[in-house]
């Protein structure tokens, strides 16, 4: 196998939706695992992924999108598709 590339970073990580930010993650952290912990490729994955992980709980990247529905409407904090990637809902503590 090559080695990866910025490119191949961002093609899996580019069409990542809340929905399958996880898998994602789990498939770019498989494309570096294998470089060293300073080459460039595996410090941008590294940053994609922490991405990701936001937006796993959340329901959109898009930092300026707007619900219709008022976070403050009562039970609307513990919805996940009420937090955008910027401000994800707290993960819960097992």
């Amino acid at each position: 196998m090559t080695e990866p590339t910025f490119d191949d970073v961002d093609a899996l990580v580019g069409p990542a939706t809340p929905h399958f930010a996880f898998q994602i993650r789990a498939r770019v952290r498989g494309l570096v695992d294998g470089l060293l912990e300073d080459h460039a490729v595996r410090r941008y994955a590294e940053e994609r992924l922490e991405q990701l992980d936001r937006l796993g709980y959340a329901s959109s990247l898009a930092e300026d999108s707007e619900s219709p529905e008022p976070r403050t409407r009562p039970g609307w904090e513990g919805i996940p598709s009420s937090a955008p990637a910027s401000e994800p809902l707290p993960r819960a503590v097992a």
